[in-house]
């Protein structure tokens, strides 16, 4: 049991253990990573798990020459674009009913992504990707409101891109450096906050019209 709870606990909180990961598994490393992001960017039920801050480590590792940074960042815009457009068919093809079960998704959180798509459109679907919880949410309410697929699979893909390309330049570049590693989860705050900033500009700049 114990064994089983720590492989859960690994999963979960993949980010602080990704050394001991890349030690033991090398090459097989890409395909957990893939696995994660898939995951959580593609069901709405797992939203919990590392996103933002297991890009950051894994590209704090490829600078240390553990990973090719080349292939990890393909590896990780792969599976955050499949995600998403998985999210999306799940959305159309049973949104309302995992909605009226009320089992799995809390309202709060699928109110926030609301407001969301509210704001910003089929912008959302780049903006969410780095706020957590609303990155999961958005593509599967894209999904129930039946938003053209191709304007859909655009935005995806450029917001896939940016997310994993930005946080990866982060943490290649600045992962290693002592202050940060000390203070990793202000860091990865610090990330999320500077990220979102693009959407907090726009939303100015749409009042300031209006």
């Amino acid at each position: 049991m114990d064994t089983l709870t720590y492989f859960i606990d690994v999963f979960l909180h993949l980010d602080k253990y990704l050394g001991t990961v890349i030690n033991n598994y090398g090459v097989e490393t890409y395909i957990i990573l893939f696995i994660i992001i898939f995951l959580e960017t593609g069901l709405v039920v797992t939203p919990f798990l590392p996103g933002d801050s297991l890009i950051f480590a894994a590209a704090a590792f490829a600078a240390m020459g553990m990973l090719n940074i080349y292939v990890l960042v393909t590896v990780l815009m792969v599976a955050a674009i499949l995600g998403d457009t998985s999210n999306y068919e799940i959305g159309r093809l049973l949104g309302n009913k995992l909605i009226k079960s009320g089992k799995f998704i809390k309202k709060e959180h699928l109110d926030k992504t609301h407001k969301f798509y509210e704001k910003y459109g089929g912008k959302t679907i780049i903006f969410a990707r780095f706020v957590p919880i609303v990155r999961t949410l958005a593509p599967f309410v894209a999904g129930i409101g039946e938003m053209n697929y191709k304007k859909f699979i655009s935005f995806n893909a450029v917001g896939g891109i940016l997310w994993v390309v930005l946080v990866s330049v982060c943490g290649y570049f600045f992962g290693n450096i002592s202050v940060v590693k000390n203070n990793f989860s202000l860091v990865v705050i610090a990330i999320v906050l500077i990220s979102i900033m693009p959407a907090v500009i726009e939303v100015l700049r749409s009042r300031t019209q209006k």
